[in-house]
């Protein structure tokens, strides 16, 4: 069952990429162009990720017209909602994970704006099935996982302004402190929950398939891991801001903080195992350590934990859940936002840890 289903793939694949080719032909087609690199990019082989040289073709829709832009992210979009299949759909998800990360803003903006009829189903898979064979049942548990975590991660960069982890520009460590202390405490508390539901969801990554598929598992996790870098030195500037600020916050202030380093601290069992060898240990367990210091110092609360219990699912359905909606309203826009015209400061990433940070 496993080798025919293989087959049908590679021959779909061979006729859609044909009569892409054939249609691309036209030197004024440029949509179609992308087309074909997206059809190149999301085969229905489960032993291969999108090669970098597609990817690099469908960012490069950037560097042109709106117009051009949103014809490419059409294309993924038309892509990802049309397949049945568990490979294909992933693939289109990795490559909407590029343009967070690797696109151009004009790129990024185009996706961000994909009409869509909002809520929590921006993507529109969290009922995907492929019931093919054992490893594309398995692979369908990786598909609403990932599209539920790209949602968070667009909802996060609606929140704070950018989005997180993208690597199209930098902005000095200095000044970009300076922005952050001057968020007032309901910013940032917001900002800091957000952070902390999407590492949430990255915790919630299935386990890798045992059937197969572990290069597009394995692709996977590398992208969610390197937001999980971004998001925690997100999380270490605001941290340190909340420690110059623990003598002026309010009760209230305190408790919705105490409740969000707690949800925190219950994934970090996960978030070691499940991106271990990302980082280097003295980062983490130096982050880690600044979210303990950061909760004796607001003072007093952790003698209150029952209470801080009772009052934190309030605050946490009641503030904040508007968060996970996205919608055409809704998307994130920075033409007028307060970091309109910066990004983040980056730390490199590989896959020998080259980390230094802080």
């Amino acid at each position: 069952m496993g080798r025919i289903t293989a087959l049908i793939g590679m021959i779909k694949d061979k006729a859609s990429q044909g009569k892409a080719a054939l249609l691309s032909s036209n030197p004024t087609s440029k949509s179609l162009s992308f087309h074909l690199s997206i059809l190149r990019a999301t085969t229905h082989d489960p032993s291969t990720p999108p090669a970098n040289r597609h990817l690099e073709v469908l960012l490069s829709a950037g560097t042109g017209s709106r117009a051009t832009a949103a014809s490419a992210v059409e294309a993924v979009m038309d892509r990802l909602h049309t397949t049945k299949d568990a490979c294909v759909a992933l693939k289109s998800l990795i490559i909407i994970h590029h343009i967070v990360k690797h696109g151009r803003f004009i790129l990024q903006d185009q996706l961000s704006v994909f009409p869509a009829s909002g809520g929590r189903n921006y993507l529109k898979l969290s009922g995907f099935r492929d019931e093919k064979s054992p490893l594309m049942w398995e692979l369908s548990s990786w598909v609403r996982w990932y599209a539920l975590y790209l949602e968070h991660l667009l909802s996060t960069s609606r929140i704070m302004g950018f989005f997180v982890s993208s690597t199209s520009s930098a902005i000095h460590k200095d000044e970009y402190e300076e922005m952050v202390s001057s968020l007032t405490n309901a910013d940032l508390l917001r900002e800091n929950d957000a952070l902390v539901g999407l590492l949430q969801e990255a915790c919630k990554i299935p386990d890798v398939p045992f059937c197969g598929g572990n290069s597009l598992a394995d692709k996977i996790i590398r992208l969610v891991g390197e937001d999980y870098v971004s998001s925690v030195n997100e999380l270490y500037t605001r941290l340190n801001e909340f420690k110059d600020r623990s003598s002026i916050l309010s009760f209230g202030d305190r408790i919705e903080l105490v409740c969000a380093l707690n949800r925190l601290e219950s994934c970090k069992e996960r978030l070691s195992v499940v991106f271990r060898g990302i980082w280097k240990r003295a980062w983490i367990d130096g982050f880690w350590s600044l979210v303990r210091e950061v909760k004796g110092m607001i003072g007093g609360l952790e003698d209150s934990n029952e209470q801080i219990g009772r009052r934190g699912k309030g605050y946490e359905s009641a503030r904040f859940t508007d968060r996970l909606v996205i919608g055409y309203g809704d998307a994130v826009r920075f033409s007028s936002g307060r970091f309109s015209n910066v990004d983040r400061f980056n730390y490199p990433v590989s896959s020998q840890t080259t980390l230094n940070v802080l």
